[in-house]
């Protein structure tokens, strides 16, 4: 049987992408991805609990992440995972899970024609926050007519996806 390594993540850039390029034109974009969990404890409370991820994106991907995503950008990023291990230069041994996109979908929200957006690429409507998961939702279930549930709960089930066409 064969294996399966894929993720899929939404979440928000946690800094500007940092793009270089190696030999022969070869770009490669790398940042870190902060996606957030909320729940409620036992008492009742909202817990958030966020967990940082680093991506990497090649050649066009790595192109448009340095031509259109900032610090707190909005994506809907899948992959797979690559272990990297290197010496560092006292001869310590190093280890980074890595994410490697292969696709990339921006979600947060468009401005207006007739509105430019402020310098971070943000709409000033949003004052440069992101679209909310559940807006994002919402949009993909009523485009894909599916009942969208107002109770928080969710209507997808387990290997369910949210309608992406990628």
């Amino acid at each position: 049987m064969r294996g399966v390594n894929k993720v899929v993540l939404i979440g928000n850039l946690g800094k500007d992408p940092d793009v270089q390029f190696l030999d022969g034109n070869i770009a490669v974009a790398k940042f870190p991805l902060a996606t957030t969990e909320t729940y409620k404890d036992r008492t009742g409370k909202l817990v958030s609990q966020t967990e940082w991820h680093t991506v990497v994106l090649w050649r066009g991907l790595a192109e448009l992440a340095q031509k259109y995503l900032h610090k707190s950008s909005l994506i809907y990023v899948e992959g797979h995972l690559k272990n990297r291990c290197w010496e560092d230069k006292d001869g310590v041994k190093k280890f980074a899970t890595e994410i490697v996109g292969d696709n990339l979908i921006m979600l947060d929200k468009k401005c207006e024609p007739s509105i430019p957006p402020v310098s971070n690429g943000c709409c000033p409507a949003s004052a440069g926050q992101p679209m909310d998961l559940s807006d994002f939702i919402d949009k993909k279930c009523a485009e894909s007519g599916d009942d969208v549930p107002k109770d928080g709960n969710s209507a997808l089930s387990p290997g369910e996806d949210f309608g992406l066409k990628l």
